[in-house]
């Protein structure tokens, strides 16, 4: 079976957790524990989000004021390379030797006209006091948003396209090995007037790239992994329910507002739109039953053969 499971950043830095290459490294390595058995039967793929380590990049560059600042295309290829190191090195000390696990730098387009880049929100970097922003604004023609106190840059999210690099992924697949690709929803790029792919100023949604990179692959099942052990209705609250199934019109027609914007949302809109449109499962879950997870017997199944939406047993079938 063909199994793309997309790491979320609880699998590399737990909350609160000083971002240490120790401690990444044990993240990655409890993370490659429970990756091992589900590589040992099928064609797996990894993809991880890099949101602290682009921000700690980020950090670096501005620090370092000899230069003007990396872009972030630049910043999101270091990343790929510095976590993919890692989970290659954790997960091949976990297979057999004749087993291969490669990393691949992976670029995924954008439409260069995507709203997104009129309206920019995805947070980056360091924080700012307002007369630093004045000097950024001016000269590098960056947009900031409050964060706190403080101020924060923000770039835009545009929608992904097409993962550039699929055909080799895919060939390193059919080889028998572990790919790790498409880390931090990929390196944003955009054709320029030539036909030639430039690095664009931009983050892309690790969820929604993760999606688009299994479809691409003909994926027969969609792992979000995440430090959540199921998507729920009602969280937070006293009906909280966890949702053991659901239809992905239903889901995102009638629960849309029941997921919060930055953290399951894109996640269930991502596994939603794999479901809808290959009619293949996507699962949402925690990392320590992944092996449930791609069995379909874990988690939260999104898949179109769901009657309405199946929440702690309790069967609702709205109509969208």
């Amino acid at each position: 079976m063909k199994v793309v499971v997309a790491l979320g950043g609880n699998a590399l830095l737990r909350r609160g957790q000083p971002m240490t290459v120790e401690n990444q490294r044990a993240n990655v390595a409890l993370a490659c524990e429970h990756l091992a058995p589900v590589a040992a039967g099928n064609d797996l793929v990894i993809s991880h989000g890099n949101g602290p380590q682009i921000g700690l990049l980020a950090l670096e560059a501005a620090a370092y004021e000899a230069v003007p600042a990396y872009p972030l295309d630049v910043l999101g290829a270091e990343s790929q390379g510095m976590i993919g190191y890692l989970i290659e090195q954790e997960l091949g000390n976990r297979l057999p030797a004749d087993r291969a696990v490669a990393t691949i730098l992976t670029m995924i387009s954008v439409d260069p006209a995507d709203p997104a880049f009129e309206h920019p929100d995805k947070p980056i970097g360091p924080l700012y006091s307002a007369d630093d922003v004045a000097a950024l604004e001016r000269d590098r023609g960056w947009t900031f948003e409050p964060d706190g106190d403080l101020l924060r840059r923000v770039v835009p999210s545009p929608i992904p396209q097409q993962v550039i690099q699929l055909p080799q992924i895919g060939c390193l697949l059919d080889s028998g090995t572990v790919v790790i690709c498409a880390g931090g929803g990929g390196i944003p790029c955009a054709a320029d007037a030539d036909g030639r792919l430039r690095g664009v100023e931009g983050v892309i949604d690790k969820d929604r790239a993760s999606a688009l990179l299994a479809r691409g692959l003909g994926a027969d099942v969609l792992v979000m992994a995440t430090d959540a052990a199921a998507a729920c209705l009602g969280f937070g609250t006293p009906d909280q329910r966890a949702i053991v199934a659901a239809d992905p019109e239903v889901l995102l027609g009638a629960h849309r507002d029941e997921f919060a914007a930055g953290s399951m949302l894109p996640k269930v809109e991502a596994a939603a739109e794999f479901a809808r449109l290959t009619g293949k499962p996507a699962m949402i879950g925690q990392l320590a039953d992944i092996e449930a997870l791609v069995a379909g017997t874990a988690g939260t199944r999104i898949a179109s053969d769901v009657d309405g939406v199946v929440a702690a047993g309790i069967d609702e079938t709205e109509e969208v």
